[in-house]
C-alpha cells in the first residue's frame, strides 16, 4: 500500500501499540496493517495563495521595509545596466539625432513591455505558493497536470531556462564589476590597463565572502541600491532639461522607424535587450518579497530612475553628436561626482552581484530537492531566514567561470557580445512554462492569445541577438546545453537506479521465507531503512538480514518525497503504517525549499508512539556501486557521467542531517 492510501487518523498516535517482536510471527498484509496518518497530502491538493494572501514567510505584501529590499536583490542587476547597455546600442549604427531618439525609445518601451507588462503585470502571478522562478514553473505545471513530473518536452524546456540561468549567473558579475571598474579610465586613460586586474580581485573577494552568508549586510543592500538609483537620475536630469527634445522619444513611432530603417537598425535590439537583463529576478525572488513590495519598487523607483538614466545617456550624445560615442553614463558625470559615483558605482555592481549569487544558489537547492541536481552542500548560513543557502561547489565553480570570462573577454564590451543571449533565451522559457501553468486558471484562450504576445515580443529580442553568437553568444549557450546534459544525465540516471531498486526490493510477505530460511534472531532495538521506494522491503534490507542473521525488533522503512511545493505543512509532515512482525513504513514529505532533517523527524515519530528511541536507533544508507553496463535502456556514455556525478555527490549522511555515530551504510552494487 502506497502513503496516498492510508486514510487519516483523528489523533494520530493515541491507540498505537508497540509491534509484536516474535521472529516467527505472521507479516500482515496490507489490509490488516495498523494505520496512522497525519492529514493526507500530495502535491496536487496544495493550492497556492490567492492574490490577497499575504506574502510567505509572514511577509505583509503593502511593506515599503520589503520594497527598499527588494530594490537591492531584485532590481540590482536591472538597475546596473545603463552603466554599458546604451553605449553597446551604437556599436552597430552612426550617433545621429534620429538614431539617438530611437534608441532611447526602444530602450523606454522595452522597460515598459518587458518589465512592466510582462513580468510584473502578469508573470508573478504565475506563483507556486508564493514562490517563482523556472523551477518553481516546473512544478507548478507538474501539479495542475496532476502528475509527480512534467511531460519530457517541458521539462527539457524548463531545465534549459535554469541552465541558462546558471549562464546568466557566470555574465552578470563579471560584466557589472568590469564595467564599473573601467569607469576610472574615462577620466584616467593610464587607469585602463589595471581595470582586469582590480575586477579580478574585486570579484575574488566577492566570492570568498559567501560562505559568511549575507543574513549581516543584507540590510545594507536596498539603501545602496536606493542610493544608486538616486544617483544616476540625478546626474541625468541636468541633462533632460538642457534636451528636453529627448523626451520625444516617449512616442514609440521613433523606435518603429529605427527598426525599420535597416538591418542594422533592428540588430540594435541586440544592444537594447541589455537594459532588461535582471527582469527575471523580479519572478525569481519573488517568495522572497511578495508581488506587492516588488511591483512598487519598479513602479516608484527603479524604472523612473532608469529611464531618466537613459535618457540623460541620450540627451549627452546629442549634444555631442560630433564626437565618437565613448562612455555616455561616467561622461555626463559633473567632475565633483565623478570619484563618488565610481565608488557607489562599484558597491551597486557587488550588490547586482550578489543578488545573482544567491540566486544561483536558490535555484541549486530547488533543483537538489526535486532531483534536477545531484546531493551538493547546502550551508544555511541563517537560522533566521530560510532562503539563506551557501552551496561551496557551486560557489567557486562559478567563481571560476567569472574570473575566466574578465581574463578572456578582458573589457566589458566584449562580454556585452555574450550577455543577451541567455537573458532572452530563459525569458522565453519562461513564457512557454507560463502558458502551461495559467492556462488551467484563466482559460486556454484568453492565455494562448497573452502568451502569442509575450512570445513574439521574445523572438524579436532573439533573432536580435543571433549575429552575436559568434563573438561571444556561443558561450551562455554552449554553458546551458553543457548544464542541461548533466541535469538529464542525473534524472534518467537516478530513475534508472530506483526501477533497477525496485527489481530487487521483495514483498514483506516474501521477507518471512528469508527471515526462516536464514534462522534469523530479533535483537533490541530499532533499525530504520531509508528506501527509495514505498512498497516492499528494500535490498540493503534484504542483504542485511543474509549476511548478519539477525534484526532488530522495530523495523522503520522510511521513504523521503519532494513534492511540487515550496513548503509543506509541519502538521501534514508524515504519516506512517504500523505492520505485524515488528515492521512501520513510513513516507516522509518536503517541499523544494526545504531540507530535510531525519533527526527531527525520528524524534516526532517518537513523539507520536512508535517504539523507537531516535537517540540509539541503528539508521541504515544504502550505498550503490554504480556500474554502467548499457544493457537497461541507459547508454554506457551516460551511465559513466552519471557514476561520476553519484560518486561527487553529498553522503545521505549528511544530506539528511543523520548522526554520523548512529549511521551504517550497506553497500549494494547496481548495473544500469
Amino acid at each position: 500500500m502506497s502513503a496516498k492510501d492510508i486514510p487519516s487518523s483523528p489523533n494520530p498516535g493515541s491507540d498505537l501499540k508497540p509491534p509484536a517482536a516474535a521472529p516467527d510471527s505472521e507479516p500482515s498484509d496490507s489490509n490488516a496493517a495498523s494505520r496512522v496518518a497525519g492529514p493526507h497530502l500530495d502535491a496536487s491538493n496544495i493550492q497556492p495563495p490567492s492574490e490577497t494572501t499575504p506574502a510567505p514567510h509572514g511577509h505583509k505584501n503593502h511593506g515599503w521595509k520589503l520594497a527598499l529590499g527588494a530594490l537591492g536583490i531584485v532590481y540590482g542587476d536591472i538597475g546596473t545596466s545603463p552603466l554599458y547597455a546604451f553605449r553597446e546600442c551604437f556599436d552597430q549604427i552612426t550617433a545621429t539625432e534620429a538614431h539617438t531618439l530611437g534608441i532611447v525609445s526602444c530602450v523606454f518601451w522595452a522597460l515598459v513591455l518587458v518589465v512592466g507588462v510582462k513580468y510584473a503585470a502578469f508573470v508573478l502571478r504565475a506563483d507556486n505558493g508564493g514562490e517563482g522562478g523556472v523551477l518553481a514553473l516546473m512544478a507548478l505545471t507538474a501539479r495542475r497536470m496532476g502528475r509527480q513530473r512534467i511531460p519530457r518536452t517541458l521539462l527539457l524546456v524548463g531545465l534549459f531556462g535554469t541552465a541558462l540561468f546558471y549562464a546568466d549567473g557566470m555574465l552578470t558579475p563579471a560584466i557589472s564589476v568590469l564595467s564599473a571598474v573601467e569607469g576610472l579610465a574615462v577620466r584616467y586613460e593610464g587607469f585602463h590597463a589595471y581595470a582586469m586586474p582590480v575586477a579580478i580581485v574585486i570579484l575574488f573577494l566577492l566570492f570568498a565572502f559567501q560562505k559568511r552568508g549575507t543574513a549581516g549586510i543584507g540590510a545594507l543592500f536596498g539603501p545602496v541600491t536606493m542610493v544608486w538609483f538616486l544617483f544616476i537620475a540625478g546626474i541625468a536630469i541636468p541633462w533632460v532639461v538642457q534636451h528636453p527634445e529627448v523626451l520625444r522619444a516617449l512616442n514609440p513611432s521613433y523606435a518603429f522607424d529605427l527598426l525599420t530603417s535597416s538591418w542594422k537598425g533592428y540588430l540594435v535590439l541586440g544592444s537594447v535587450v541589455l537594459t532588461v537583463t535582471g527582469a527575471e529576478a523580479m519572478f525569481a525572488d519573488l517568495g522572497h518579497f511578495g508581488k506587492a513590495p516588488i511591483r512598487k519598487a519598479w513602479f516608484y523607483v527603479a524604472f523612473p530612475a532608469l529611464f531618466l538614466s537613459y535618457a540623460g545617456q541620450g540627451a549627452y550624445v546629442l549634444e555631442h553628436l560630433e564626437l565618437p560615442v565613448g562612455n555616455p553614463f561616467y561622461e555626463m558625470a559633473p567632475d565633483v561626482l565623478f570619484l563618488p559615483l565610481v565608488v557607489i558605482a562599484t558597491a551597486a555592481t557587488v550588490v547586482a552581484s550578489q543578488a545573482l549569487i544567491s540566486g544561483v544558489f536558490s535555484v541549486t537547492h530547488q533543483g537538489i530537492q526535486l532531483g534536477y541536481l545531484p546531493r551538493l552542500t547546502v550551508v544555511h548560513t541563517s537560522s533566521d531566514l530560510e532562503g539563506q543557502v551557501y552551496v561551496p561547489q557551486a560557489n567557486w565553480l562559478l567563481a571560476l567561470a567569472c574570473i575566466g570570462l574578465v581574463l578572456f573577454f578582458r573589457e566589458s564590451g566584449n562580454l556585452a557580445s555574450a550577455y543577451g543571449i541567455a537573458v532572452t533565451g530563459t525569458m522565453l522559457v519562461t513564457t512557454v512554462l507560463f502558458f502551461e501553468s495559467m492556462r488551467h486558471r484563466w482559460g486556454f484562450w484568453k492565455t494562448g492569445l497573452l502568451t502569442l504576445g509575450f512570445i513574439a515580443l521574445d523572438l524579436v529580442l532573439i533573432v536580435a541577438n543571433i549575429p552575436k553568437i559568434p563573438s561571444g553568444g556561443w558561450i551562455p549557450l554552449a554553458t546551458g546545453l553543457f548544464i542541461l546534459v548533466l541535469m538529464l544525465v542525473w534524472i534518467d540516471g537516478s530513475d534508472a537506479v530506483k526501477r533497477r531498486l525496485k527489481e530487487m526490493s521483495v514483498p514483506l510477505e516474501q521477507l518471512k521465507t528469508e527471515l526462516q530460511r536464514c534462522n534469523c534472531i530479533r535483537i533490541p532495538g530499532t533499525a530504520v531503512f531509508l528506501t527509495r521506494n514505498d512498497l516492499g522491503a528494500p535490498p540493503m534490507l534484504v542483504h542485511h538480514v543474509r549476511h548478519s542473521h539477525a534484526l532488530h525488533q522495530n523495523v522503520v522503512l522510511l521513504t523521503v518525497d519532494t513534492l511540487h511545493v515550496p513548503t509543506v505543512p509541519r502538521a501534514q509532515r508524515m504519516d506512517f503504517e504500523v505492520r505485524k512482525n515488528g515492521f512501520v513504513r513510513v513516507t516522509a514529505r518536503y517541499g523544494f525549499r526545504e531540507s530535510p532533517d531525519l533527526r527531527e523527524l525520528l524524534s516526532e515519530l517518537e513523539a507520536r508512539g512508535l517504539p523507537i528511541d531516535a537517540a540509539k536507533a541503528d539508521i541504515f544508507v544504502g550505498h550503490s556501486t554504480i556500474v554502467p553496463t548499457g544493457t537497461r535502456g541507459f547508454a554506457r556514455w551516460r551511465g559513466r557521467i552519471y557514476q561520476m556525478l553519484q560518486r561527487n555527490s553529498r553522503p545521505a549522511t549528511t544530506f539528511f542531517q543523520l548522526p554520523s555515530d548512529q549511521v551504517e551504510e550497506v553497500g549494494v552494487r547496481l548495473e544500469i
